[in-house]
Parts: C-alpha cells; structure tokens; sequence
C-alpha cells in the first residue's frame, strides 16, 4: 500500500467545502492552560461513573544535583549509557547523566464546568520518580479506582482514589512492583476489554521496559497482591510500548525501538511471538486495540505513519496516515469506534477519523481536528467522558450506529461555555486553531486542509432545527427548507506537552445534520 498523505480523500474534500460554502468552519477552542511546572508526557481522565470529573497528570524531570553525595544517593545504580524515550531518529528527552536524576510528579485534578475561574483545580500532588505512563482501571479494583503508572526506577505503582468526605477525594498507595534493576519502565496497560467483562477472567497488567522486555503481572483483589506471570525478551532495544488485545485479553501487542511490532500469545511459549511485522520504518511507540469494534487495532511510530490493521492479517495493514509527526500515544474515543486521537509529537495533536476504512476495510482515513496550541513536544491526551451541555444529561450515550453513517457533520458554536474566565491563552495563540481556508469555483483548496467535517461527530443531544442538504455544482449546500433532526456535541479532551510543561483542556463542539 503506497503511503498517503492525511487530508487527501475525496469524500474528506467534500466536506470540507460544504463547511465553506456556509462558514460553518468548526472552531476547536482552548478552555484552559496549567503549567505543570514539571515537563509533562502522560494524561488520563478518570473512566469511572461518577468520577470522570478527575483528571491525572504525570511529568518527568531531569533535575540538576549539586554534589557528588547528591548523586550517590539519588543514582546509586545508575548506569552510565543512555537511556532513550521519545527518541526521533535518536534525539532523547530522557537520558541517564552523571550530574541529573528523573524526578516526576503527579497531579490529581477535578474539573468544573460551572468553576467563575479556571475550570481545573488541582487537588493533589505527588512527588515521585518520572512518570512514562499511566492509566486507570475501567473497571473497580477490590470496589476502588484505582490508578497504575510506570517510573523511571523501573517500578510499577497502583494507587487507590479515595474519598475522604463528599466529593474530596485522594489517591493513596496500594501496590508496588520493581520490574528490575537498572531499567525503565515504559508502558502500562490494563486486562479490562470485552473478553473480560463477558468471562469474569482475572485482572492483568502488560507492561514494557529499556531493556526490551515485557512484564505479564496478576492483580490479585482478594489479597491486594502483584505478582509476576511471565517476563521475556521481547525487542533488542527499548520497548516502547505494549498493550492487550480488548477481544481477547490473553493476546498482547508490543512495539519496539528496532522498529518491530510483535503479538504474544501469554497462553503459550514466550520464546517466539504470533507474528512480527517491520511495515513501520522506525521505531513502534504506540499500539491500541479498537474496545468498540473487534479486529481493530491501531499502531504509531516514529515514522509519523499510523496504521490500522485487521489482527486476523497482520502482513499488511489496510489503513496508512501520515500525521507528519512522531506518534506517541493513540486513543480511541469512548463511545465512537471510528474516532482516533493521535499525540503526534512535532506536529501536535490530531483526531481522525477512521469510519470509511473501518466499515470497507480500505483506505480512506482523514485528519477532522488538528490541535496545534501546545509549543512543545505533543505526548499525553485523553478524552473526557462528559457531557458539557448544561441542560443534558451529564453523561455521554451511545446512539445506534445507523443513526450516524450517514450524517454530514457541521459545526456550529450553540452550546453555553463560559472560556471569558477559564485561563484562556493570548488572543494571537487562540485565533481560530481551526483554520479557514479559501476555495475557488471549482473547490480546490489553495492552502493545505486542517480541519474537515465528515461523519465524526458523537451525539449526545437531539435537537429540532432546520436545514435541507441539496447537491449543487459546488458539491453539497445547506437549505431552509424543512425542519430536521440535529443532534449536538461538546467534546472535552485533555492534552500535555514536553518542554513547556504545559496541559491544555479544549473543547471540539459540533452539530450533526441528518440528510
């Protein structure tokens, strides 16, 4: 499959006029800005119902130490090669030098909608080891939440939210786990797809590290326990990434600085893996499996290409997007299997949408959303699972899918949000981050597309209004004619970047039109 630039498909282009042809361009706009004060690389909202207000954010740091007793004591194993994370080509944002020590730190969050000032308030921090990675548990552990992230002594932690009074709450240690000595631990990822909810099986923990290893762990509710399963060579340098299959949880997928992305079946020998593919050119950094569509599973890398993939033929994907910048975190939405946000490094933060390939098993992918407001290396993102309408239900639905296939999505700003006192940015920095672009007669984009609007929108409020798509010369055109169904969307994601320690939330608002 040749490789394909993003934004280049037909049925994207159209929809991309339509926006023109009634300025209805889709404005993605900044709700608030935090310095982290640390540089940040991970961020994960809260999945739980009745939490998902709480957002986490981990930072890594390299701290200068003043004196060589500084050193012994903070490094008293370090070895003296670096170690690498982030890399693009071989650059490093993480390294292992004489005079400096990873320091990380965690914040806990609570995001308000309602808040006069900035809508985040920070609610606990954590000083630790820098955090590579972390996620929550989709499920309760033991009746808690409960978060597990990966440091860069090579530990994995879980820590268990905990609710001091009404709506106060605090994350407390539960388990810790030393991977080994003289690594980092990467990656993390929870047992917790379809194949768990529908067999009861018991909880598990992926994770990767520097060395090119995995780490199979059990979670053991009844005795609050970690124990190790399995533990093998899975890549020749670091191992940047590992991940479950959601459909079946027995399966793991992990990618590797070598450029090779493997699948590992843990019921089996671990001396050789399900499959190995070298389709990416450069190092693999992340994998998701798809939770709402099984088969599906997405794959980033260095190579700024990602690729969707059928794991029933894993000798060629049939999706490939070049997002023109390292990918460092995939995730799809929670309620839309065709929604894929994308961290991509030098190139900000992207959603794509992935309907046509998903439905006909070809290409077809475009970039909807470009998020470009962070200055530094784009890492963390996550979606929020609320819903920011004030009058609606405070929880995302999932309408049947027939309800969308068919749906041109438009936007349009007619949802309440109050941004005047959510620590928005400079002027200059929020002018429209969804650019407009000309078009002449024939519909040709003079400027390179960046936003489109096809199909990618989650619905959550229905609403009556008007409008009639008509086909014309110019492509499709909106008219008054009779009254339709339209049903309204806020989107709230979270995103994080490098050295400008930054965490952003933004809002992506829209309005599908049913034909």
């Amino acid at each position: 499959m040749p490789y394909r630039m993003a934004s280049q498909d037909a049925d994207s282009q159209t929809a991309y006029f339509q926006a023109l042809l009634r300025e209805d361009v889709p404005p993605v706009e900044t709700v608030g800005v935090i310095d982290t004060e640390y540089s940040a690389d991970t961020v994960e909202w809260c999945p739980l119902e009745g939490m998902s207000d709480l957002l986490v954010c981990g930072t890594y740091q390299l701290q200068a130490l003043e004196s060589e007793s500084d050193m012994s004591a903070a490094l008293p194993e370090a070895e003296p090669e670096a170690n690498k994370l982030g890399s693009q080509g071989g650059s490093s944002i993480i390294e292992v030098v004489d005079a400096y020590v990873r320091m990380g730190r965690l914040y806990l969050y609570r995001f308000n909608k309602d808040a006069t000032d900035s809508p985040l308030t920070e609610i606990q921090r954590k000083d630790c080891a820098a955090i590579l990675d972390m996620k929550w548990c989709s499920v309760p552990v033991a009746g808690q939440a409960v978060l597990g992230f990966v440091d860069a002594q090579g530990c994995i932690e879980l820590l268990k939210l905990m609710e001091l009074e009404k709506n106060h709450y605090t994350l407390q240690p539960l388990l810790k786990k030393d991977l080994g000595e003289h690594r980092i631990a990467l990656s993390l990822d929870w047992s917790v797809g379809q194949a768990m909810r529908a067999t009861g099986q018991p909880l598990r923990i992926i994770s990767s590290d520097s060395k090119g290893h995995l780490h199979f762990l059990a979670v053991d509710e009844s005795e609050s326990s970690i124990h190790n399963l399995s533990d093998w060579k899975a890549h020749d340098f670091e191992a940047w990434i590992a991940a479950f299959d959601y459909w079946q949880t027995d399966i793991v997928y992990s990618g590797g600085d070598d450029g090779l992305l493997k699948g590992w079946d843990t019921r089996s020998n671990l001396d050789s893996p399900l499959f190995t593919s070298k389709r990416h050119s450069m190092g693999v950094c992340s994998i998701q499996s798809n939770p709402h569509q099984e088969n599906i599973l997405a794959t980033g890398s260095y190579d700024e290409h990602i690729l969707l993939w059928d794991t029933r033929n894993m000798n060629q994907p049939f999706d490939d997007i070049c997002v023109n910048g390292g990918v460092w975190r995939l995730k799809w939405h929670p309620v839309y299997s065709h929604l894929l946000l994308a961290a991509c490094m030098h190139s900000g933060f992207k959603i794509l949408n992935c309907h046509k390939p998903l439905e006909e098993r070809k290409e077809g992918s475009f970039i909807s959303v470009s998020y470009e407001s962070h200055s530094s290396l784009a890492y963390g993102a996550d979606w929020s699972r609320l819903c920011l309408h004030p009058d609606k239900q405070t929880q995302q639905q999932a309408f049947s899918a027939s309800d969308d296939k068919n749906d041109m999505g438009t936007w349009k700003s007619d949802i309440p949000w109050n941004t005047d006192t959510a620590c928005p940015l400079s002027s200059s920095s929020l002018d429209t981050i969804a650019k407009k672009k000309s078009s002449d007669e024939l519909g040709t984009v003079n400027e390179g597309i960046v936003t489109e609007t096809l199909d990618f929108l989650v619905p959550l409020v229905t609403k009556e209004g008007s409008g009639h798509l008509t086909a014309g010369s110019k492509g499709m055109a909106l008219e008054a004619e009779e009254p339709t169904k339209t049903k309204t969307v806020v989107n709230l994601l979270a995103t994080c970047s490098f050295y400008d320690h930054s965490l952003h939330l933004w809002k992506w608002e829209a309005r599908s039109i049913k034909a």
